[in-house]
């Protein structure tokens, strides 16, 4: 797909030239004026030195062709304006990246700007380092209703914006159109239920090939809880309160992995680990014929099967009794740390308002495959030109907006989020291979995530 050149107005930046400007400590700009003192003359005549662009070091952790996209918005961002430079430096993995600012914050080494996974936000807030972006929403009179909702009600805590979403995804099933004809199941209505899946499973569970396999993703659990309206901590989901337990081990949890066990007893579902990459892999060489993966694969997912068999797509499963619920966000968004001068958070904030206009939405996703955080990017020709050519991302669009905004869909916050992860990895894999029952495997995870949750609480101030 041909890329897009971004162009954005620079009347947005004209009303903080000066500021931005006078508060470059490098350089002062010489006024040109006619009515300046006799003493001065030899000084006036003196060419002008023009002031020196703020620069702003955004650290990031998108790689590969995700790494030259982030490029190509900031070649375009700098190029549209001469008052900010934006110098992106990738940081490794998510985790590497944020290990590496904890490192800094003690010093003036760290970045002006940090993309953070969604699963560190409670820490964010925690850690004290972030100008929260509310503060320049509020000061800019920045209207936020032009931004989806169900994508920035988890980056706000007790109402107030922490970050602005950057990259955002939800999961979705993928199916085998083809597979499903074969199997006598209809491929224009895909499972949407726990029960529809298992049927639809053993259908397609023939000829040495199996109906499906989910990756042991910790984040899928979370999602099933969603869909479920159930929230994964106590407190409000970590929301009105910090949480002390998590509600891992309850109805929506036993469940769940109950199901998920069912099918990997009766061989309808593979059992193929951790990785998504797998069972990517596994999906496309047409081993199985349903998978969960981001709604960020679709692009790859439909190319790679193009000439083999055609991509479906459908909403995460849920129970067929399950109310008020729907998707958690994924994905990852922007902090400004506050350790940098007034002048560097201003120029972030500048960056973040180029990020969210509808042309560069319009890009990304085209060019990404994650959701564009503003709605008028969907007006764009060139996103409507991607969805005409990948129909299959429609229903990751309608079930973004289909979700229910409540506590459970809001998602979950806490500082210990990466390790909980972990340890919910652990229970589905001790379930599915048969060394604990589902309620076992998730009372051992609820038991240690409670126990990091009091230690880590003891040391937030």
């Amino acid at each position: 797909m041909k890329s897009v050149n971004i162009r954005t107005s620079v009347l947005a930046m004209t009303a903080l030239t000066m500021v931005l400007a006078s508060a470059c400590s490098k350089a002062e700009v010489t006024p040109a004026s006619s009515t300046a003192p006799a003493s001065s003359t030899a000084a006036s005549a003196a060419p002008t030195k023009a002031a020196e662009p703020v620069k702003v070091i955004w650290w990031h952790s998108m790689s590969g062709e995700l790494g030259k996209a982030v490029d190509k918005l900031v070649a375009d961002f700098n190029a549209s304006q001469k008052n900010v430079q934006v110098e992106a430096v990738f940081q490794g993995t998510y985790d590497e990246s944020l290990n590496k600012m904890k490192a800094s914050m003690d010093t003036k080494s760290g970045p002006s700007l940090i993309q953070v996974y969604e699963i560190g936000s409670r820490f964010m807030i925690d850690s004290k380092a972030i100008t929260p972006v509310q503060k320049f929403v509020d000061a800019d009179k920045f209207d936020l209703s032009q931004l989806e909702e169900n994508i920035l009600n988890y980056y706000k805590v007790d109402d107030k914006l922490n970050s602005m979403p950057f990259n955002t995804s939800n999961p979705i099933l993928y199916y085998n159109k083809d597979m499903f004809k074969a199997a006598g199941l209809d491929p224009e209505k895909p499972p949407t239920t726990y029960e529809e899946v298992a049927k639809a499973a053993q259908a397609l569970s023939k000829d040495g090939k199996a109906g499906g396999s989910f990756a042991i993703y910790g984040w899928f659990m979370e999602q099933f809880f969603a869909g479920q309206g159930a929230e994964f901590l106590n407190n409000g989901n970590g929301r009105t309160a910090a949480a002390t337990e998590t509600l891992l081990n309850n109805e929506a949890g036993v469940k769940t992995l109950t199901w998920w066990k069912g099918m990997v007893d009766n061989k309808s579902l593979m059992n193929l680990g951790r990785k998504t990459d797998d069972t990517k892999k596994a999906f496309l060489a047409g081993q199985i014929a349903m998978t969960l993966d981001s709604t960020a694969s679709l692009r790859g997912i439909v190319t790679g099967a193009e000439g083999k068999f055609q991509v479906g797509t459908s909403v995460m499963p849920k129970p067929a009794d399950a109310k008020d619920g729907g998707v958690v966000v994924g994905g990852a968004s922007l902090y400004i740390l506050n350790n940098k001068s007034e002048a560097e958070q201003k120029g972030a904030w500048e960056f973040i308002k180029f990020l969210t206009n509808p042309q560069t939405q319009a890009w990304w996703n085209v060019n990404t495959g994650y959701f564009p955080i503003t709605k008028k990017a969907y007006d764009e020709q060139i996103l409507k030109d991607n969805l005409a050519k990948f129909p299959q991302f429609q229903t990751a669009i309608d079930q973004l907006h289909n979700t229910k905004a409540n506590k459970a869909t809001q998602g979950a916050v806490m500082g210990v989020f990466p390790e909980a992860r972990q340890l919910v990895e652990t229970a589905i894999e001790e379930a599915l291979t048969g060394k604990k029952s589902p309620k076992d495997a998730l009372d051992a995870a609820s038991k240690t995530i409670a126990e990091k949750l009091a230690a880590y609480n003891k040391t937030v101030k």
